[in-house]
């Protein structure tokens, strides 16, 4: 059946009908390119999205306040929630759940910070010691804050790395003092953090001193938690739905909040917000598949078609095969090659093209959502097989057709 004279035969009558393989190629081509880049694309877009979790505790639950939808107790609605050190501490005392890591925050969102004649636009927080392992900051230099420095407000800051690179180079930035926003503080620590350079551009200082020497008062922006790792998921989910519900009732309960009022404190669950981006991501995957295989189904019922016409084309031929002995196994294998070459080379074409564009483009994306977009290279194969099939299956039906053709109606054709 893959003689080389079969193989001869197959070139011949594509060499025929240069334009209409082609185009035939390019239906089939451009199929399998969209599957791939689509799949590229999806990669890259949970690769972003795996990066920006990276960032944060798995386990993290983060407090904001927000205004107020209802009017309640006197107040008026859009009464704008500010929360307090006590705020903090309440949650602490009250709850009945046990913490792993706890700590408020008090951002600067554009602190200007510069270090000779080197400046930067970085957010600058007021933290307490847990933050470390709330944001996962892995100290590469010095020592993080600690309690002791809180306690004496000290004026020291830990950097990101990418902050240090920009205002000292190559130089240890440890025991040097930057300016924040006009105050001097001296540096104490480098630290990287796993969510990249966005993470890194932050400047961490004792949130009592950022509270006294940027007039915060008690103001606190947001509170973050952490409870003990659960290896089980469902027991994990449960327990931080809980402590959330919790935190929810009693802040609204001390900051005279309608209990239905759902705009007034927004809640993120870390936990809860991997499941749901998962979900979304295995959606998204899902409809790319369909876009692409749908798109290269057409390719195939182009190819399918084409085989039609070939076969009415070739009627005569297979008359004249059939009366001089060939058998209908024979007369399919003649279709099925031509089938299975056709779609086998442009969906080779199509896949390395498809595969060059993710590797030539894709380092220069630098998207917060979408990094490194590639797809596995035992899926393009597995793709290319499934194609290789797909052009069998094609050719298939035509060539049987062809085969059954009656040996005189197939010399009476014109």
């Amino acid at each position: 059946m893959f003689s080389l004279e079969r193989w001869q035969e197959v070139f011949e009558t594509i060499s025929k009908n240069k334009l209409r393989t082609f185009l035939t190629g390019v239906s089939v081509g451009s199929g399998i390119f969209i599957l791939v880049v689509l799949l590229g694309v999806s990669e890259g877009f949970q690769n972003g999205v795996e990066k920006q979790f990276q960032g944060d505790a798995e386990n993290i639950i983060n407090i904001y306040p927000g205004s107020t939808s209802i009017a309640y107790e006197g107040f008026n609605k859009d009464r704008r929630i500010q929360f307090t050190n006590e705020d903090y501490a309440l949650v602490n005392k009250e709850t009945d759940q046990e913490i792993e890591f706890a700590s408020p925050l008090y951002q600067i969102f554009a602190g200007l910070v510069s270090y000779g004649n080197e400046s930067g636009s970085y957010r600058v927080e007021g933290i307490l010691p847990d933050y470390q392992f709330l944001e996962k900051a892995d100290i590469i230099e010095g020592r993080f804050i600690n309690i002791n420095d809180v306690k004496a407000k000290e004026k020291y800051a830990i950097i990101g790395n990418r902050a240090k690179k920009d205002l000292f180079k190559d130089k240890s930035p440890i025991g040097e003092y930057i300016d924040v926003a006009g105050l001097n503080f001296k540096v104490i620590g480098v630290f990287t953090d796993p969510g990249g350079d966005r993470e890194e551009t932050r400047v961490y200082v004792p949130i009592s001193t950022a509270q006294i020497v940027f007039g915060a008062g008690t103001d606190i922006r947001s509170m973050g938690y952490t409870l003990p790792k659960e290896e089980n998921y469902d027991l994990a989910l449960k327990q931080s739905n809980a402590f959330a519900a919790q935190i929810e009732q009693m802040l609204k309960s001390k900051l005279q909040i309608d209990p239905k009022d759902e705009s007034a404190l927004f809640i993120s669950n870390n936990i809860v917000n991997t499941k749901e981006i998962y979900l979304l991501i295995n959606a998204m995957k899902i409809f790319f598949w369909g876009v692409g295989i749908a798109t290269l189904l057409a390719g195939i019922i182009g190819v399918s078609n084409i085989m039609l016409i070939i076969v009415k084309e070739r009627t005569k031929e297979i008359g004249i095969r059939k009366a001089l002995g060939a058998e209908p196994i024979s007369i399919v294998g003649m279709i099925l090659h031509e089938s299975i070459f056709v779609t086998s080379v442009s969906g080779l074409f199509g896949l390395i093209f498809g595969l060059a564009l993710l590797e030539i483009v894709g380092p220069y994306i630098e998207l917060d959502f979408i990094r490194n977009p590639s797809v596995n290279f035992s899926i393009a194969v597995s793709t290319l097989v499934l194609l290789i099939a797909a052009g069998a299956i094609a050719g298939f039906f035509p060539a049987w057709r062809g085969a059954r053709i009656k040996t005189i109606d197939a010399l009476r054709d014109e």
